[in-house]
């Protein structure tokens, strides 16, 4: 007798034969559930893309210097086990950050030293299918015991994590869920091991988090004796993201706000020639001063110009030619848009008001915290010179797609009628930013482009939103 195993991510299987997010295996009833399925499971069920342990990770072979008041910090926190919250602009480079602080082998005898030892368990929320609380928790899980079984703890450390992932995957309880990361969390710390749990990309579950998620967090961090931190990193500070789950009072006790500003000339030099090797660029060191400078520090920016430099003939000969270049690159652009959206009203009054040259001091912290303004100027002039475009009005849209416009459509078009999950169009659209990730917020901006100019056209097609899990093409 055989039996079919279907295990889960969220509402997406994992197929065994591709890379998938779904696997059917085929049982005896000796098999079920072995070891060697839950391995398939755990390596297949969530991308590692990022901050797997078996990848080569460039940011390890940087200086230990790197962006060392940042490690300082984040590493005295850990040393006393406190909770943080790493927040900056979106894009700005604290995945950047994190690839370094999580891989570099001196970072624990350089930044933490207590001669403790000291666990990472990275868990990039950007691998979630669905951004709700259950997949969240069994990807926890699934990296905790990712670490483990990577790890020299012992085999009856081992065989414990294991079995409590086996029967939380039989059961797909959530309460059962969270407390076999709690029983795990207290296994480690009563070996004299501390963890730290780095939710990357935290706010991507910002509407799903709830009170009681809240009370699992401190839980955990009870049965571990407060020998335990989380990291969150996020474009707001966790008390925005969810007032009402995370009050600035509860947050006094229980995390502190480390603001990652963009990178400092030094630490961007770095970046850059980690970019260059990556993408076979050797410019002249004159255009290299150029990206410094026009990138303002910010990572993706950085990326975006230095790819369109890679699909340009002729180089620019002059930093102004090399700004009116980049300014009108839809990358760039969308870029300059997001970090503008993602402010409140009055944050996007004092940015514009500084674009136009006024001086402004105070009324949004957050510009100033963040690094997005420094002595009455924008951080970034690739920044400054949108605003100051949008400001005179920008032309009416074309009714035709742009580049990005037209592979998006195409891709939705080749599966006319099909669910297009979010990874899949990622990989369509924007196959060079695969390893780095996109956002959620670009999909659909892009989206909502394409459906604008659709109607404009009076075409028969139509964009149908999947929450959670993509978007569907239709002809009507």
């Amino acid at each position: 007798m055989y039996y079919t195993l279907s295990i889960y991510q969220g509402a997406k299987a994992l197929d065994s034969t591709s890379m998938g997010n779904c696997c059917n295996i085929c049982l005896t009833p000796q098999d079920v559930l072995s070891d060697k399925h839950l391995t398939a499971y755990r390596t297949k069920s969530f991308k590692r893309v990022q901050y797997g342990g078996c990848m080569h990770v460039i940011e390890e072979a940087y200086p230990i210097s790197f962006r060392k008041g940042d490690a300082k910090a984040l590493g005295e926190h850990i040393r006393h086990h406190n909770s943080v919250a790493l927040i900056g602009v979106k894009r700005v480079g604290i995945s950047n950050f994190l690839r370094f602080f999580l891989h570099h082998p001196k970072i624990q005898e350089t930044y933490i030293h207590n001669g403790m030892t000291h666990y990472f368990i990275p868990v990039d929320l950007n691998d979630l299918v669905e951004r709700d609380i259950f997949p969240f928790w069994t990807l926890v899980l699934t990296r905790l015991v990712d670490v483990i079984e990577e790890s020299k703890l012992s085999e009856n450390t081992k065989t414990t994590s294991s079995r409590l992932f086996r029967e939380s995957i039989q059961l797909k309880d959530l309460f059962f869920t969270v407390d076999s990361v709690r029983k795990i969390a207290a296994l480690l710390t009563a070996q004299g091991i501390y963890p730290t749990f780095f939710f990357i990309r935290f706010d991507r579950i910002k509407d799903a988090i709830t009170p009681e998620f809240f009370s699992n967090l401190q839980s955990i961090h009870d049965a571990a004796k407060q020998k335990l931190s989380y990291v969150f990193t996020s474009f707001r500070p966790l008390h925005q993201l969810a007032p009402d789950v995370f009050s600035k009072t509860s947050l006094s006790v229980f995390s502190h706000d480390l603001f990652i500003q963009p990178a400092k000339e030094a630490d961007l030099r770095m970046i850059l020639h980690t970019f260059q090797d990556r993408y076979h660029l050797k410019l002249p060191e004159k255009i290299n001063d150029w990206l410094i400078s026009l990138s303002g520090g910010h990572v993706q920016y950085l990326q975006l110009a230095l790819i369109r430099l890679r699909d340009e003939k002729r180089l620019p000969q002059t930093k102004q030619e090399l700004l009116d270049m980049l300014c009108t690159n839809e990358e760039i652009i969308l870029q300059s848009e997001e970090l503008f959206e993602s402010l409140n009203k009055t944050e996007q009054d004092i940015l514009v008001k500084i674009a136009e040259g006024k001086h402004v001091y105070d009324g949004a912290p957050y510009v100033w915290d963040t690094g997005m303004v420094k002595n009455n100027q924008l951080f970034c002039p690739l920044l400054t010179q949108y605003l100051q475009k949008k400001q005179k009005g920008l032309p009416a849209p074309h009714t035709e797609f742009t580049k990005k416009e037209h592979l998006l459509f195409s891709f939705l078009k080749s599966k006319l009628g099909e669910l297009a999950e979010r990874e899949d169009i990622i990989s369509a659209v924007w196959p060079e930013f695969l390893e780095l990730g996109v956002s959620d917020w670009a999909i659909d901006r892009l989206v909502a482009r394409v459906r604008t100019k659709l109607k404009t056209q009076k075409s028969s097609y139509e964009i149908i939103t999947v929450i959670t899990r993509g978007y569907k093409l239709v002809n009507t």
